[in-house]
């Protein structure tokens, strides 16, 4: 199968990667363009051949809007735009009849796996018609981790579907890392405990508490036993307010998701913890995002 991707970015890059090595055709497009196939969008939308497949994996808001617009004038009635980033459940309803004014296709991917799913694989959950995810179908089972598809891949929903179930899956992490890096905390705090580090690697095996966030903090305290050179400042990417936002609307408690959303934005104002150092870390970990280093000036994500 031949995809268009715009965006090869720590993510996209990386996709590129794993789809080329399941036997599929990628004509790549980005600003950088040392990493890209092609010169220009128009470019990679004619060396596609139709019905054509674009896959964007651009950060979400004001960039995947200006591609939407673009993709708009240039691809054909049959075509099918993909939004693979981490836009907003609500923002893929106005694409998708966009979109649809003009005869293009779009389906939304929420997707998984940070800067490890080149070698692990993508948790993908996608949302539109039963009729666009099958075309889409070569790309997902490309993308996803090996073994039953039903345990990397799920078809969540009609337009949005797949973006919202994301969004939830983020806004859990917040929660799980929260409880982490608040462990961390106390066995540093206590006297008697003499290797936090080797603590977190014994849970690697026979705990409850197991799993990959685990295993990546684990990683963490490897390089840095004490979190010495980072800063408890923690930007938080959109999802896990979203999900709280949700969670007001719906009448649904969340006291354990709202309150890690809260301890990031604590972190912005100079109370940050030995726990937020924590979380900076993991976040590194399994997303690559940046971190703010000793002594460096924290840049506050803007939402």
């Amino acid at each position: 199968m031949q995809i268009g991707l715009i965006g090869l970015g720590k993510m996209g890059g990386f996709m590129r990667d794993r789809i080329v090595a399941a036997g599929h055709e990628v004509v790549g497009y980005d600003t950088n363009p040392q990493v890209s196939d092609v010169a220009t969008v128009e470019d990679l939308v004619k060396a596609l051949t139709p019905p054509r497949v674009v896959w964007l994996m651009v950060p979400a808001g004001r960039i995947t809007q200006s591609l939407i617009d673009e993709l708009g004038g240039l691809l054909d009635k049959g075509d099918l735009v993909v939004d693979g980033g981490n836009s907003k459940f609500t923002d893929d309803a106005i694409h998708a009849e966009a979109l649809g004014k003009k005869g293009i296709e779009f389906v939304d991917c929420g997707v998984s796996g940070g800067v490890w799913g080149k070698t692990e694989g993508y948790g993908l959950m996608a949302g539109g018609s039963d009729e666009n995810i099958a075309r889409v179908l070569p790309i997902f089972d490309a993308l996803r981790p090996e073994g039953p598809r039903d345990e990397g891949f799920v078809h969540a929903g009609d337009v949005g579907a797949g973006h919202y179930v994301k969004m939830v899956h983020n806004g859990i992490e917040y929660g799980m890392m929260q409880a982490y890096a608040e462990g961390y905390e106390l066995l540093e705090a206590k006297e008697i405990v003499k290797d936090v580090p080797a603590a977190f690697k014994a849970w690697t095996r026979g705990t409850v508490v197991r799993s990959w966030l685990q295993e990546l903090m684990a990683d963490a305290l490897a390089k840095d036993a004490t979190l010495e050179g980072i800063e408890g400042f923690v930007n938080d990417s959109g999802e896990g307010r979203w999900t709280v936002q949700e969670a007001v609307e719906y009448g649904v408690p969340m006291p354990v998701i709202s309150c890690a959303l809260y301890q990031r934005f604590f972190s912005r104002q100079g109370t940050a913890s030995p726990a937020m150092k924590a979380v900076a870390a993991l976040r590194n970990e399994f997303g690559g995002h940046e971190v703010t280093k000793k002594g460096e000036k924290p840049i506050v994500t803007d939402h």
